[in-house]
């Protein structure tokens, strides 16, 4: 598989992370993260979607690598990375929900 593709893929999981935490720090909430655990207040969570995008920008932007400014087959690799984000994240909270 190209290194492309899997850093686009790789983006696509960060910046889809990002969202959820990015919603918690500017409604106010607390939610998990890695870096203060279970209780993360909205301080932390906004510094962890802020990490989650600059990771997933940088990898957009290494991936391209002088390829031009149109989109391949990296916007569909990018894709399924959101997809599956997504997807992990409904089956795991409706298995052990971490968030409530």
């Amino acid at each position: 598989m190209d290194r492309s593709r899997v850093a686009s893929f790789a983006a696509g999981l960060l910046i889809a992370n990002a969202a959820p935490h990015l919603a918690t720090a500017v409604t106010g909430r607390r939610h998990l993260t890695p870096l203060a655990g279970r209780n993360s207040g909205p301080v932390v969570n906004g510094v962890w979607s802020a990490l989650n995008v600059a990771a997933g920008v940088g990898l957009l932007v290494w991936s391209a690598g002088g390829k031009g400014s149109r989109w391949d087959a990296d916007l569909v690799a990018f894709g399924i990375g959101h997809v599956a984000f997504a997807a992990w994240m409904a089956a795991s909270e409706a298995v052990a929900p971490m968030n409530h």
